[in-house]
């Protein structure tokens, strides 16, 4: 059964940093893009960033690129989202997410506020 659990989320000054986490189990990991979204009642749910098998590509949304990175670690069966320089639009609900045999699985989210 897939399944992911994400951390890190939290309560941020503008300027700040975190970094989120999604562990998975289910599948096999190092063979599967992970992808990472955010949703906000504004906007719903939008890309952030994804990152390929055995890092082969990494890409970003415009909001964030250049503040945002994403990386994995396949002995782990983790994705990562360092996130700085965290603006206010950047609060939103961030999940991770993989395409698996043609279904999209998420994590259960995990709310990042950024805020003063």
């Amino acid at each position: 059964q897939v399944h992911f659990v994400e951390s890190g989320g939290g309560l941020v000054q503008p300027g700040g940093s975190l970094k989120l986490s999604c562990t998975a189990s289910g599948f096999s990991f190092k063979k599967y893009a992970m992808f990472w979204y955010r949703q906000t009642p504004a906007n719903g749910r939008e890309f952030v960033a994804t990152i390929l098998p055995e890092n082969t590509m990494l890409n970003y949304a415009d909001p964030v690129r250049g503040r945002f990175t994403v990386s994995r670690d396949d002995a782990k069966n983790t994705s990562y989202l360092q996130m700085t320089s965290l603006k206010p639009e950047d609060t939103a609900v961030y999940y991770c997410s993989a395409r698996i045999q043609g279904e999209q699985y998420w994590g259960q989210g995990t709310q990042v506020t950024v805020s003063s």
